[in-house]
């Protein structure tokens, strides 16, 4: 398959017409203060430590794995089907590609041939190691897999024109060879929900309150002396901080007063903050908020309406982008391989498959060959 730049103007024709490309660097987010910027950290801060944004990625990758495919086009049908269902390292390609897909914006997967030829193995890369090598024009040639000091060079394609490591990717609109993800457009709305979550903690901690302030009045406008202040502030330190001492009786001297302090509910509410955040990050990641359970969205008339809108709108296309990828590196072994989800091992559609059957039944007028192919047998 002639995909790439670097190969002969034969194979194309219009090889000379082609636009230089480049590559836009950065994914345009703006990080401001203490926003994560890395892919790194904004994943270890924006899924592997935050229960919304960790929760919306398993619902979709989760979804996209437990996908049923089927395949058309061929006879080996049985094998592609293992072929892509088969568990590499662990890993579950479908569910692999569609979790790289949702925060990253780009998946890789390497096709490692078997003794007769054929592939054996789809194997999905991490695609925050592996960088695109472009020609002189700015074309894709080859990819580079780097994991510390060590970087592997990989060809798009093997000596015989058929793939070897695919590259699918989420529209970028700035970007011509990279993909654009979720996971920096979530890291604002995750970096409000951490902050509040802390800011909560540490209020717990504090009995929901600053403790109070510790005032020294003795009538004759003296203040404590820098020894006597050690003092008190060491005692208090000891003896009353800490959820071990919390509720001890205090005894005081000297003209020391004690003045409790509170905060009001205002202030104390960050139940709408983190509300509104947990939303964007459902938002970004393509979840209804109702399937995570936020209250204050009535954009769905009941679960099983979000359900719906879920999987048509964010696990169904993930999974036809995958298919469709998959299908065309397959394609050099398989001429005229498809794959594509199974509407109707889809619990959630179940309803709206129940009442295209029943409309397509119904047509008279229609043959049995018109009528299967309308249900996509």
């Amino acid at each position: 398959m002639k995909w790439f730049g670097t190969k002969s103007a034969q194979g194309y024709g219009q090889c000379d017409a082609r636009p230089v490309l480049a590559r836009a660097w950065g994914s345009g987010a703006v990080a401001l203060g203490e926003w994560p910027a890395s892919y790194e950290a904004q994943l270890r801060a924006g899924v592997m430590g935050n229960a919304v944004a960790q929760r919306a990625m398993r619902l979709v990758s989760e979804g996209a794995g437990a996908t049923a495919l089927k395949v058309r086009g061929v006879e080996d049908s049985a094998r592609v089907l293992g072929l892509v269902g088969r568990a590499s390292a662990g890993q579950g390609l479908v569910e692999t590609l569609a979790c790289h897909l949702l925060l990253h914006g780009n998946a890789y997967v390497q096709v490692i041939a078997g003794a007769d030829g054929m592939p054996a193995e789809l194997f999905a890369l991490r695609p925050e190691r592996v960088s695109v090598e472009a020609d002189a024009r700015g074309w894709p040639a080859a990819y580079l897999y780097r994991v510390g000091e060590s970087a592997t060079r990989l060809c798009p394609e093997d000596g015989a024109g058929r793939t070897s490591l695919l590259h699918i990717k989420a529209l970028h609109p700035l970007d011509d060879h990279y993909g654009l993800g979720c996971v920096g457009a979530a890291a604002g709305a995750v970096a409000i929900h951490n902050a509040a979550a802390t800011w909560n903690k540490a209020l717990l901690d504090n009995a929901a309150r600053p403790s109070g302030a510790m005032v020294y009045d003795p009538g004759d406008g003296s203040v404590l002396s820098p020894e006597q202040f050690e003092r008190v502030k060491r005692e208090m330190e000891v003896a009353f901080a800490g959820a071990a001492n919390a509720g001890r009786p205090m005894l005081l001297e000297g003209g020391l007063n004690w003045q409790a302090m509170s905060l009001t509910p205002a202030e104390m509410d960050f139940v709408g903050l983190k509300s509104g955040a947990a939303r964007e990050i459902a938002l970004a990641f393509g979840v209804p908020p109702m399937l995570m359970g936020l209250p204050g969205d009535n954009s769905y008339a009941n679960y099983r309406e979000a359900n719906k809108a879920l999987w048509r709108q964010t696990i169904l296309p993930l999974v036809a982008k995958i298919c469709a990828g998959v299908s065309q590196g397959l394609n050099g072994w398989w001429p005229g391989v498809g794959l594509e989800a199974d509407l109707d091992a889809v619990p959630a559609l179940s309803d709206e498959r129940a009442a295209l059957w029943e409309r397509v039944a119904a047509a008279d007028f229609l043959t049995a060959e018109e009528k299967k192919g309308l249900l996509g047998m």
